[in-house]
């Protein structure tokens, strides 16, 4: 719809028009005391039991189960993206990997209900782990800003991304909820429905989501420079058994962003008393094939797609939790819990060169068991927390090649050792938040102590002879956290914090075997050590007249030992012949240092009438130090953020928002990197901006109507690092019932 056409401006008319109508509805405000609500949050990522978020040092963001409805995001990528604090690259409709701070994918941590979902096959490029987890059911996220391995260890260099889902309820005949949505840009369709029971002592949750998501139309105005940037003019079909490039007849039609995905969630409750509670968790979240859209719109030197086929195959993720909390008075604890878990991950990558019959399937499964045990202790002026955990990795990869004419399979390379693949990490940790001047300065300390194993095993030289068919890792790494918290108001907010952080090398670092480009390939190196980073952080929050906030921050990252894919040899070769192409030998190494400096700001100021205003914005900048001079870091984004204008009332909410991202200029590319210089212009990626419009209105109590219209004037734009166009102009309605 272009932005000048009649029904393009009768649309935008209707809502401009439902919304100042609305909004005379019910003008005595029912807007919650946002501000006294955030003062009073209680949080529990940052030690593991639940804590005012004003005494919580690190920075960090809660998104409520409020806020989340608000949202109406279509997955959990885009509930993070949507806060305006954080860069969400995708390389697919069914794409999301989250930029924290400079760091992405395998460093930065997920967890679920407190489980660690970073396993032993995470990669550092980018991942879209986050979108497994349905946000449909989410109670809260919170989201602890930079180094956090002194509390979670390895990965948590960037920060730590805690989806918490919903808890069943006792005392409560029943309880549920139920949405339905569908979205213009990519044809979405998603329902879900949860129904809860609850007893004087055990309660029961249910939760199910499905949606179905189509092709992404991209924005069709462009800048003049790049008349034609993120077009897809042609796509391949097989046709008779013979692949066919056919051309699109709408260039702006993402063809091949399309996917579906399936969640469900069960859980039970039993508390005995009050103070034990036994919690068991069942989760399972599966996908169609899920295509990996970049690889698709890669070219040869005529214009060909170079590839018929590259998609994930069924993405499954299986969780199985048992989680005892108990509240006692004794000499060691006042509070403890254990979680006990067992997760299941299942992934394939799927590929087929255009005209080739051999479709390549490397399939990867991924066994997860751990062992979390936490207490807590208030001692006098100290409050102490301290635990141990427990994760074991069992990863088998098996390859196979089909030919898509006869079906035909034939063995093919995996990507892993085709033996066995274990990863056994082993922790103790231990922190203290002392009293220094009664409720006005603290110090907060801690240290950790992080053990890993790892071991793999050759059981064929088929496809590579290795000089060794059988690698050992042995590592530890220590971290620890130091911070000042003063708190001269009730409205002032000032932190000083120093941290460490660290990653272990996993699996995926060490022993793959992975073409990443033709004539590229990445050899194991089992010499590899763990990467480090050193942080140093001031924070201010401060809140004026109870009207508005104010939060803002800097902080400076020296990142050591990095590991980085560079240059190595194999058999005293820098190349070999590999899938019948002489490539050049890779392997990932302890080579890098460098620095990420940052600054954020967040603002927010109540109005009258039930208005309100607020605003984000973040600044990211990271160089690598090397002998000839400072290079760009890869993975930093440019500034970005988000300012918004807001109405509540007691049954409207309406928000107008204006999200932002500065360009990112080519020379400030990692070139051949994970910034993906290929799938942006020339000069990088330009500026971009987009208005959109939110309403939602309580029709009913059992009854709530949102309404969307994203990128009102269908800016045709991509996130920086991204291989897919962002959805151009989107209507969105949903329909929520609760009882």
């Amino acid at each position: 719809m272009n932005r000048n056409s009649t029904l393009y401006k009768i649309a935008v008319t209707l809502f401009a028009i439902g919304f100042l109508q609305m909004a005379t509805v019910n003008i005595v405000s029912a807007q919650e005391d946002t501000l006294r609500r955030t003062i009073d949050e209680v949080v529990v990522t940052a030690n593991k039991f639940e804590m005012l978020r004003r005494q919580v040092v690190q920075h960090i963001d809660i998104i409520t189960r409020r806020d989340l409805q608000w949202m109406n995001s279509m997955n959990s990528a885009d509930v993070l993206s949507n806060t305006g604090n954080i860069l969400v690259q995708k390389s697919q409709g069914g794409g999301g990997s989250p930029i924290i701070r400079g760091f992405e994918s395998s460093r930065v941590l997920l967890m679920i209900d407190g489980v660690r979902l970073n396993n032993a096959i995470f990669r550092g490029g980018h991942l879209q782990n986050v979108l497994r987890i349905d946000n449909a059911i989410l109670d809260k996220v919170e989201i602890l800003y930079g180094p956090s391995s002194a509390m979670y260890g390895s990965d948590a260099l960037g920060g730590v991304m805690h989806f918490i889902t919903r808890k069943p309820v006792l005392n409560q005949k029943i309880l549920g909820s139920a949405l339905v949505r569908y979205g213009t840009a990519n044809e979405e369709k998603t329902g879900h429905f949860d129904v809860g029971f609850g007893g004087k002592k055990l309660a029961s949750l249910f939760s199910v989501s499905y949606s179905d998501f189509g092709d992404i139309v991209q924005g069709a105005n462009r800048k003049n420079a790049y008349p034609t940037f993120g077009e897809r003019p042609v796509y391949v079909q097989r046709i008779n058994g013979a692949d066919s490039i056919m051309t699109n007849p709408d260039k702006n039609r993402q063809v091949g962003t399309a996917y579906r995905q399936f969640d469900f969630i069960d859980k039970y409750l039993y508390q005995p008393n009050s103070r034990t509670t036994h919690t068991l968790n069942f989760q399972y979240s599966t996908t169609g094939n899920v295509t990996r859209y970049d690889r698709l719109t890669e070219t040869d030197s005529k214009g060909k797609p170079k590839n018929a086929e590259w998609y994930y195959g069924p993405e499954k993720r299986q969780l199985a939790s048992y989680r005892f909390e108990r509240k006692m008075t004794t000499a060691l604890m006042d509070k403890f819990s254990l979680t006990v878990a067992y997760q299941n991950n299942m992934e394939s990558r799927n590929s087929r060169k255009l005209n080739s019959t051999k479709l390549k399937s490397q399939n990867e499964r991924v066994k997860t068991y751990s062992f979390d045990v936490d207490g807590y202790k208030k001692l006098q002026r100290h409050e102490i927390n301290y635990g141990a955990e427990a994760y074991f990795n069992d990863v088998k990869s098996t390859a196979l090649f089909t030919n898509v004419n006869t079906l035909e399979e034939t063995p093919a390379d995996t990507r892993y050792p085709d033996g066995t693949n274990t990863m056994n990490t082993f922790a103790v940790y231990a922190q203290d938040k002392i009293s220094l001047v009664g409720d006005k300065l603290f110090l907060n300390a801690g240290i950790r102590y992080n053990y890993s194993v790892l071991n793999s095993t050759f059981a064929s030289t088929t496809f590579f002879a290795f000089p060794f068919n059988s690698v050992e890792q042995k590592s530890g790494a220590f971290s620890g956290t130091a911070g000042l918290l003063y708190l001269p108001t009730e409205r002032t907010k000032v932190t000083l914090l120093a941290s460490t952080g660290f990653r272990t090398p996993n699996i995926d670092d060490m022993i793959k075997v992975f073409e990443s480009v033709a004539g590229q390939l990445i050899v194991p190196n089992p010499n590899l050590k763990p990467e480090y980073t050193t942080n140093l952080e001031l924070g201010l929050v401060q809140t004026i007249g109870g009207k508005a906030r104010i939060e803002a921050g800097g902080y400076y990252t020296f990142i050591d030992n990095a590991i980085v894919t560079a240059p190595d040899q194999f058999n005293g070769q820098d190349s070999v012949m590999y899938d019948g192409v002489m490539s050049k030998v890779y392997s990932s190494q302890n080579k890098r240092k460098a620095f990420i400096a940052g600054a954020y700001g967040t603002a927010g100021i109540d109005l009258a009438y039930g208005f309100s205003i607020s605003d984000t914005i973040n600044y990211t900048y990271g160089r690598i130090h090397e002998t000839t001079g400072d290079t760009p870091l890869d993975h930093i984004p440019p500034v970005f953020g988000k300012a918004a204008l807001e109405y509540r009332s007691s049954k409207l909410r309406g928000e107008l928002s204006f999200v932002f991202n500065g360009k990112k200029d080519i020379s400030n590319y990692l070139l051949n990197a994970e910034d993906n210089e290929i799938y942006a212009t020339p000069d990088g990626m330009p500026a971009w901006n987009t208005l959109n419009l939110r309403l939602a209105y309580q029709v009913h109590k059992y009854l709530n109507v949102q309404l969307a219209c994203e990128n009102i004037f269908d800016t045709n734009y991509r996130v920086f690092a991204s291989g897919v166009s962002a959805p151009g102009r989107n209507f969105r309605i949903t329909l929520r019932t609760s009882f």
